[in-house]
Formats: C-alpha cells, structure tokens, sequence
C-alpha cells in the first residue's frame, strides 16, 4: 500500500510541475526520456529475478495443475477487459493492453503512455494501481467466498512482492510457491502482451 502511495505522489507531482510550467523545457520537449525510464525499470526487474535464484527453483515442487492458474488469470482479466470495451469510449485492443499490466502500474503505464499517449497511460496506471488495492483489501474476502485461489488470481502480478503477505495470511503459508510463481509468469508476461495489444 505504502508503495502505491509513493508511485501516485510521484504522478500527482509530475502533472502539478508541468501544469505550473515549472519543468525545463528540455526535459518536457525529450521523447525518448520514458523510454529510458522503461529500459532502467526492465534493467531491475531482470536483477530482482536473477538476484534470487530459489524463486526458479521453488517451481519445480508446484503442482502440475496449478501452472494453469496464472493461465486462467490471463485469459480472465483479458476476457473482461473486452467485454467492458463495450461499454467504452476506448477500442478493445486499448481495454486489452490496460488490462495487460495485471496490477504491475509502474511498468504497464510507461509502456501504455509510450505507445497510446498520456491519456490511456494515466488510466493504466490507476486502473492496476486499483487492482493492487483490491486485492490488499479484499483479500480476506476472496479467500472465504471464492476459495483460497483467487487472491492469488485478483492480485496478478503483484503476488510475488507486495501482496504476498496479505496472500499467506488469509490463504495459507502452503500457497506461497503458487502466488511467487503466479506472479512470476503474469508479471513476465506483461511487457509482452501490452505492447502486443498497443500495436493492434
């Protein structure tokens, strides 16, 4: 939660300096700074994963089923974003790539912004921030009424970090090689599928 926070004060900052003209104007006139942004972003993701080693190992004792679950998690959260296109001013393949970040804001948006503009970046970004709040709050509730899987599926790509305590607490300490490997695959499958989903 704390981390969300500090993600949208950065965001709310940006917009409040930029309304008040008080960026230089190299910086505002410089295209390629998000995508620098990005490549740094990718460059500690890599580390964060190459840095621990048990987290591929652990895979190895997961239950042949349950590699199903960030398949499914996939295609749901896909599946509902193109029936919400519907109902929008946004093309399906725009809801699609929205939906592509999983919860992972900081990454989705910078890529969204990059190839769809400020406007479906920002929506992005609160769209997954959202998500990671959901599944905070909510967890509880998820695990009691829909069974202990579905934390896991509503959290995304956020359950090998920043909701994976909320996930063992009302889940299980059984369900942590599930949600660290769930994480692992939607949270990898993001840059992929979003700017699969930017170009169509």
């Amino acid at each position: 939660m704390r981390g969300s926070i500090i993600i949208v004060s950065f965001f709310v900052a940006g917009c409040l300096l930029a309304y008040g003209n008080l960026i230089p104007s190299w910086v505002l006139e410089n295209k390629d700074l998000s995508f620098y942004a990005l490549c740094l972003l990718m460059f500690c993701v890599g580390i964060s994963l190459g840095k621990d080693p048990k987290i591929l190992k652990s895979f190895k004792s997961l239950n042949l089923r349950l590699y199903l679950l960030p398949v499914a998690t996939i295609l749901g959260t896909l599946a509902g974003c193109a029936v919400v296109s519907v109902f929008l001013n946004w093309t399906t393949a725009e809801c699609m790539a929205v939906g592509s970040g999983f919860g992972y804001y900081s990454l989705s948006s910078i890529f969204i912004t990059e190839y769809k503009g400020a406007q479906l970046g920002t929506i992005a970004l609160l769209s997954n921030i959202t998500r990671e709040i959901i599944a905070l709050l909510f967890a509880p509730f998820f695990a009691r009424y829909f069974g202990k899987l579905s934390p896991i599926s509503v959290g995304g790509a956020t359950t090998m970090d920043t909701t994976l305590s909320i996930i063992l607490k009302f889940s299980g300490k059984e369900y942590m090689i599930v949600s660290v490997f769930h994480g692992f695959v939607t949270d990898f499958s993001v840059p992929f599928l979003v700017t699969l989903f930017c170009s169509l």
